[in-house]
């Protein structure tokens, strides 16, 4: 169906206005991070600061050690990716392939269990934690990591599994290949793709998540950058401005470039196996 000129205006207007609101706060931060004090005061702010400065970058590397919670998050993050792949894939081939009951459970589990809030799951994995005597440590982080991240990695690889032709493995099975061989040496170069867009994903959401690292983490050399963000303000709530932003944007940083890279895959990743071929 063709759309009139007036609605495809208005489309391409409310679209415009959609990208304008999600880019508003970076562009501010932005803005923000390269401001001096004394434009940061100004009650007339302005979008191009009028004399940059790099004064908030290197304040807020003399204040907060933020190379060192740099590298717990990035620590947290890189091994909470990797250990959730690792074991979404198997599982997604499993869900995928085999259409039992059990099957279609685990899939409605999945998608359910993306509507739990952090609050709800916060208390449980504490006792569990404290149990294990892994509170307070960046391994303990990385299980909370993985438990968080793997529903949506088994439900993304499930769909890249379906779009893998069946008749490959039937043809290794014909061979004398084994169920493991097969998801080893057949199926997994396939799933390539979406496995780097998975493993990325979850990096980005280990990278830039705050609550269970506040949570779990009280020591200050093992918490990770966005908690040490919060560093930057006072006891009575008064942030300072320039360094913080400084922070905020280099730690913003890495996910946009990450993200950049891997949102056609996502998007892929979301829409395999939708359609039947």
């Amino acid at each position: 169906m063709r759309t009139s000129r007036p609605a495809r205006v208005g489309q391409y207007t409310a679209l415009l206005a959609y990208l304008v609101f999600l880019a508003f706060p970076f562009l501010w931060l932005v803005s923000t991070a390269f401001k001096p004090p004394r434009e940061l005061g100004s009650l007339h702010p302005t979008w191009i600061p009028k004399d940059p400065t790099l004064a908030n970058f290197r304040q807020a590397f003399d204040e907060q050690p933020l190379l060192h919670a740099a590298l717990n998050s990035l620590v947290a993050a890189l091994a909470a990716a990797v250990i959730a792949v690792l074991i979404a894939t198997p599982m997604a081939y499993v869900v995928a392939r085999r259409r039992t009951r059990l099957a279609k459970a685990v899939t409605g589990w999945v998608v359910v269990s993306q509507a739990f809030p952090f609050v709800l799951l916060i208390i449980p994995l504490f006792l569990v934690l404290k149990n294990l005597r892994m509170i307070n440590s960046v391994p303990g982080l990385v299980l909370v990591y993985v438990v968080w991240a793997l529903p949506f990695a088994l439900w993304m690889l499930a769909g890249y599994v379906r779009a893998v032709p069946p008749e490959l493995e039937e043809a290794a099975a014909v061979d004398g290949a084994g169920r493991v061989r097969t998801l080893v040496s057949v199926t997994a170069p396939l799933l390539a793709p979406g496995i780097v867009a998975t493993a990325l994903f979850a990096f980005i959401t280990a990278w830039n998540e705050f609550f269970f690292a506040l949570v779990l983490l009280k020591t200050p050399e093992k918490q990770t950058l966005p908690v040490v963000l919060t560093h930057f303000i006072g006891a009575e709530g008064v942030a300072d401005l320039g360094p913080l932003a400084a922070a905020a944007f280099l730690a913003t940083l890495p996910s946009l470039v990450v993200f950049a890279l891997i949102q056609r895959r996502i998007t892929g990743g979301m829409l395999t196996g939708a359609v039947k071929s």
